[in-house]
């Protein structure tokens, strides 16, 4: 009974805050990617995060989610999963996006841009879709 009252007021002293991205300036916001590694990603790819540690969006042919438990800035996208099984002309620059995102590490939130990136130097800037 101790614990459970313990937990409820740290909870109401807001001790208990979402440390993901979603926490952080990424909720409620869809992130259109816009380059990979200063290369500019011409098809589309969205990302969301709708609650804490879920990863949602678009690839250029299929719907992903994934899994962000690690708190901010660290990211590690877990267990990316397509939902969806479309072949399109974009197949190529999935498969792009997916490995890129599996490597990302590092997350920042300024405003209307995500940056995504790893400590050798890989990039991926999103930016909010109006």
């Amino acid at each position: 009974m101790r614990t459970l009252l313990l937990l409820s007021a740290m909870a109401a002293l807001g001790y208990c805050k979402d440390e993901t991205v979603a926490g952080h300036g990424g909720a409620d916001l869809a992130w259109h990617l816009t380059s990979i590694d200063g290369t500019p990603f011409i098809a589309r790819a969205t990302m969301r995060f709708p609650e804490e540690g879920a990863i949602a969006g678009e690839a250029p042919c299929n719907r992903f989610t994934a899994r962000q438990t690690v708190p901010y800035p660290w990211f590690h996208a877990e267990e990316i999963a397509t939902t969806t099984r479309l072949a399109c002309p974009d197949l190529e620059a999935e498969t792009e996006f997916l490995h890129a995102l599996a490597e990302m590490t590092l997350v920042e939130v300024t405003g209307p841009v995500l940056i995504l990136s790893t400590e050798d130097g890989r990039e991926m800037i999103f930016h909010t879709v109006d």
